[in-house]
């Protein structure tokens, strides 16, 4: 007996395959990040040669560290709304707005295709932030 697939609104084939490529790029900036935090990249702080580094050269390092750490924690929050909306695209309620549930217009969904609000609502959200 054959699983049953469901199968992806043709309409929706355009923003998955975007999806995937955004997916893509996402995960191999990580992965990118990842090694050059791990010393792959110009890190002084393997020097063994007993010359002690300049406090300046250290704050510069820590300085870089810190901010590839918080790129990466950007993209894997970002990593984590792609792959949301892939699985709404599975679930079959992709292009609907989270909170009012009505249609998100092709435009937005092209600009940003992991949103998960309209605009009207995006705009109500941040407002109640402020």
């Amino acid at each position: 007996m054959a699983t049953k697939r469901k199968r992806t609104n043709p309409k929706l084939e355009p923003y998955k395959k975007l999806l995937i490529k955004i997916k893509e790029q996402i995960t191999g900036d990580i992965r990118g990040l990842s090694d050059e935090n791990n010393g792959s990249g110009n890190d002084r702080g393997g020097d063994v040669s007993g010359h002690a580094l300049h406090m300046a050269d250290v704050a510069t390092d820590m300085y870089d560290r810190e901010f590839t750490l918080g790129l990466a924690a950007n993209d894997r929050e970002l990593l984590y709304q792609v792959n949301e909306a892939l699985n709404r695209i599975d679930e079959g309620n992709y292009g609907h707005c989270s909170l009012c549930k009505k249609p998100i217009p092709a435009t937005r969904l092209k600009a940003i295709p992991h949103t998960q609000t309209c605009l009207k609502c995006q705009e109500l959200m941040e407002s109640k932030r402020r």
